[in-house]
């Protein structure tokens, strides 16, 4: 019997089918997702000529990798040393690199291109630094090396640090001005090297910059020199570069205004040693309150008077004047002012053995001391001592008997302080306690001192913020009493110029900055715990 339905594999109902499985069948080839992501850059597989290449006499270089690749920043990485006057050209084409040479090659001369972190892989970004193409048009390939690590004595070692190598008859022509043709970058241990170096003398220069061009222009970039002449004769290791950050020649203000609450702020790009301010115009300088930071690089001005169109300031160091910086004002402006007040508490509580110590928001003109209450477990005393620091009008003092397992309760009623600007302030009421003595230690440090030099020993905490410093010349025990239980850190300044303070160096001066050394240990405070801790500082490694 025969049947009037159509089968499913009819002719008609196949060749719907077929673009269907082409479709699923070419889905089914995809690459898989997922997996490890490739952290490998491009790997060089062949180089025409061959890499290094005698009696070079080619136009064209091609260099073939294993993936395709990218290159970026082609001006600022890619360097040809010796400079040609006439740039190669760099094209890619599939896989591979073509350079070609645009300018007249010179006689019997090694010639080293040196790619930087221009090659990158087109998928991961993954970088080949430092690879170089040598070739030399003579029978003789330089092949001299300098190598050698860049530290920071703030932060150990360096990486992806530049190092320049400059002849020494273009250093004045290249360093800060041009970017140098002898190049290459620090490793993750801080290492580097220079490889297919001509013989001759050389300054040698390492650069944490903030850009891509390779030219220390910027105050805010890390430098790193040393102030001998490389004499390259045979190869060279062990070069040590300490980066630093140069203080600004000169002084440069990077903020001036006029704050929302009437005082004057300024900020500048570096500290001045000895500060002073003197108000040219209008006639207020009598009645300036000036408040420099502990760098002496941001100046807070108070003026009771703000009714001056504009005002002249000029800032010196000494009696000698530095700049002179002109705000402006509008004449309907208004200025707000809420009078608050800090404390040197931490979580509500007072360190044992201290006084406490208060700073208002703004300088105080007059206190009324009956509108200040004191209680101690809600019980009211009248034995405290509430005194004004004479150098400051912002600051205060209250001195008491305070006693541990007692609640301190210190209300400036309403009116108590008067600033400058006639302001007064609502009610302020500070609830406090004395820390516990569990919560403190207490420990001594032998230091021991390699000779009759000065240092600074600091003692930080374990957000590296200074707690303490002090100066020493000689064998001594620094005792710290009262230090919250927890963990420090000791850092020792060789202090070269006997200021007391670490100092940066300078390559106009050819001075390196002041060492320092850091002690590799934790100390760790416990409560109510006595430690002695021996400390023997380590003989100076002074800088090349």
């Amino acid at each position: 019997m025969t049947l009037n339905k159509k089968s499913p594999f009819s002719a008609q109902n196949l060749l719907l089918l077929i673009p269907v499985l082409i479709i699923f069948g070419c889905a089914s080839i995809q690459r898989p997702m997922g997996g490890p992501r490739d952290k490998t850059p491009p790997k060089v597989l062949k180089s025409t000529p061959v890499n290094p290449t005698r009696n070079f006499v080619a136009k064209t270089i091609q260099i073939d990798f294993d993936e395709y690749f990218k290159l970026n920043n082609v001006y600022q990485e890619i360097t040809v040393s010796p400079d040609m006057v006439k740039a190669p050209e760099y094209n890619i084409k599939q896989k591979s690199l073509v350079i070609k040479l645009k300018d007249t090659l010179s006689k019997n001369t090694t010639y080293v291109i040196n790619f930087g972190k221009a090659i990158v892989d087109v998928t991961e970004g993954n970088i080949l630094k430092n690879f170089t193409y040598v070739f030399s048009t003579g029978q003789h390939i330089d092949s001299l090396n300098v190598s050698g690590m860049v530290s920071n004595n703030q932060q150990g070692k360096e990486k992806d640090v530049t190092v320049m190598l400059i002849p020494l008859k273009q250093d004045s022509i290249y360093f800060g001005k041009k970017k140098p043709a002898i190049y290459t970058t620090t490793d993750t241990a801080g290492n580097f090297k220079l490889s297919n170096l001509h013989d001759g003398d050389y300054k040698i220069y390492a650069l944490k910059e903030t850009g891509p061009n390779k030219i220390y222009d910027n105050e805010e970039e890390l430098i790193g020199f040393t102030k001998n002449i490389i004499h390259l004769k045979k190869d060279t290791a062990n070069i040590q570069l300490v980066l630093f950050k140069q203080i600004p020649a000169k002084l440069r203000p990077l903020d001036r205004k006029i704050d929302q609450d009437g005082k004057l702020l300024f900020t500048f790009n570096k500290g001045i040693d000895n500060p002073g301010v003197k108000i040219l115009t209008p006639a207020l300088d009598a009645e300036k309150i000036v408040e420099f930071s502990k760098k002496a690089d941001t100046a807070t001005i108070y003026l009771k008077t703000l009714t001056f169109d504009s005002v002249k300031v000029s800032f010196l160091s000494g009696d000698k004047p530095l700049d002179t910086i002109t705000l402006r004002r509008g004449q309907r402006e208004t200025y707000k002012r809420k009078v608050t007040l800090d404390y040197n508490l931490s979580s509500e509580k007072l360190r044992p053995g201290t006084e406490l110590l208060i700073k208002a928001s703004y300088p105080i003109e007059n206190i009324d001391p009956t509108r200040i209450t004191l209680t101690e477990d809600s019980v009211e005393v009248n034995d405290f001592n509430f005194q004004r620091d004479v150098n400051d009008a912002k600051k205060f003092t209250v001195k008491y008997k305070w006693r541990p397992g007692k609640q301190y309760n210190l209300a400036f009623n309403e009116g108590t302080f008067t600033t400058i600007y006639g302001d007064k302030n609502t009610r302020l009421v500070k609830h406090f306690e004395l820390e516990k003595p569990e919560s403190f230690g207490m420990f001594t440090l032998r230091m021991t001192v390699p000779d009759t030099g000065q240092y600074v020993v600091q003692l930080l905490n374990s957000n590296d913020i200074e707690l303490r410093s002090d100066i020493i010349t000689k064998n001594t025990s620094l005792v710290y009493k009262n230090f919250y239980t927890g963990k420090y850190h000791l850092k020792v300044i060789y202090d070269a110029n006997h200021n007391g303070k670490w100092d940066t160096g300078s390559i106009k001066k050819l001075t390196q900055p002041e060492n320092i050394w850091i002690y590799k240990k934790d100390i760790t405070l416990r409560p109510n715990w006595e430690d002695t801790i021996d400390i023997e500082i380590p003989k100076e490694i002074r800088h090349p």
